[in-house]
């Protein structure tokens, strides 16, 4: 969901050519890494605001984020697990589903945009920023959105090979995909801390899906071993998270070089971008499986037909089609509530409902779909969670300093 830091104040001067060079890939990097701080200072309320929103505001969001995203979760575990008719069939098409939740989240967005838009003073009326605010935006939009569309396919083939609880799990660990394309990319150095967060979380992932009971069930149902599932369906999560963040690295790009570029525009854009290219491929997909392209990239007639057959699919079992709206549906709300958020409190309370909101989310599943969870493997989550929270902490403990350093420094200029 898209926010943005305040950029480094600039990079010094060096003498050398190959010193100074290296500065300047680390003040953007920098710049890139502070886009979630950027857009929570820009657009939250002074602290005088903060109070005047009052509890009652406060519940609201977090209510509104819990509900909403924790109603997401248990439709998309229902929508891909559960068996309908008599061939124990399953609803398999991920690219129709991003098509749903894309365009409800662009609709979403539009009407945010529309009403969290300032009105005029003399006239009363709003004056709604546009959503491509300039030509240059477009190529890094239509990136992400290709970014993202591609992101959803892997993450739901993963799940044919293992269990909703380890993808939610995998799915938390955000910083581990980011400082890879930070370090491999802009040769980024970061603290100490951030590599033993690193390290904690993937021993902590590797933990619970070792000790997982539910992946030889879904190996056996495949013909193949334990071992071989879950390297594959690791494999297939790991590419989804390098997609997400490449999303999120090229959303941070957005925000820091195009100013005044909001997240509702953002949310607005991005779907209806997502939108018209999932679309276009569904409506395509047919005429490309009965060409010579469709076997050079895995289409047969059986299964480039990916429209027809999820019409066909929720046609035939209509809770399906109910299930697919309301995961929509829910996945947009939970959007607004985000930004929403971010404009009336702290970033700090968002990343605390975020991380909390995935722990209940892991609890839920297990209750409400009868997952077995091992001892090992709620240390393993234990770990997770626990390197989550420490980045946290780490992360407010910094923040405080500069701001306790930035008023020194405004001390010592009067």
């Amino acid at each position: 969901m898209a926010q943005s830091k305040r950029s480094s104040s600039g990079t010094q001067t060096s003498n050398g050519s190959t010193n100074g060079s290296a500065r300047r890939r680390e003040s953007v990097t920098e710049r890139i890494e502070k886009r979630l701080e950027e857009v929570a200072e820009s657009a939250a309320r002074d602290p005088e605001e903060q109070k005047q929103s009052g509890l009652l505001a406060l519940a609201v969001c977090v209510g509104g984020i819990y509900a909403s995203f924790l109603s997401w979760a248990y439709l998309q575990e229902r929508i891909t697990t559960t068996t309908y008719g008599p061939n124990n069939a399953r609803f398999t098409y991920s690219i129709f589903l991003n098509t749903i939740q894309s365009a409800f989240a662009a609709c979403t967005g539009a009407a945010y945009l529309f009403t969290s838009s300032p009105r005029d003073p003399k006239t009363g009326a709003r004056k709604v920023p546009p959503v491509f605010p300039s030509k240059q935006i477009l190529f890094p939009l239509l990136l992400i959105a290709v970014t993202s569309s591609l992101a959803s396919p892997f993450g739901y083939a993963s799940l044919k090979h293992i269990d909703y609880v380890t993808f939610i799990l995998a799915k938390s660990c955000k910083l581990l995909p980011v400082m890879f394309l930070h370090i491999t990319l802009f040769q980024k150095k970061y603290p100490f801390y951030k590599y033993l967060v690193v390290l904690t979380v993937t021993l902590g992932v590797a933990m619970f899906t070792l000790y997982n009971p539910s992946t030889a069930k879904k190996a056996a149902k495949k013909g193949v071993s334990a071992d071989a599932s879950k390297a594959l369906g690791l494999f297939l999560l790991s590419i989804n998270l390098l997609f997400d963040g490449l999303t999120n690295t090229v959303q941070d790009q957005i925000f820091s070089s195009f100013k005044g570029f909001t997240g509702p525009q953002m949310m607005c854009a991005q779907n209806i971008i997502s939108t018209l290219l999932t679309t276009a491929y569904l409506l395509s997909a047919p005429y490309i499986a009965a060409s010579p392209v469709g076997a050079a990239v895995g289409l047969t007639p059986t299964s480039g037909n990916e429209l027809a057959d999820a019409l066909s699919f929720v046609t035939t079992y209509p809770t399906v089609g109910w299930d697919v709206l309301s995961f929509a549906a829910c996945g947009a709300i939970g959007q607004v509530f985000i930004f929403h958020t971010l404009a009336h409190f702290s970033s700090l309370l968002l990343v605390t409902v975020t991380v909390t909101r995935k722990m209940l989310t892991m609890l839920m599943s297990v209750v409400l779909f009868g997952h077995t969870v091992t001892g090992m493997q709620w240390a393993g989550v234990g770990l997770v969670f626990g390197g989550i929270g420490a980045e946290a902490w780490y992360q407010r403990v910094e923040k405080k300093a500069k701001m306790e350093a930035k008023k020194r420094e405004a001390k010592k200029s009067e």
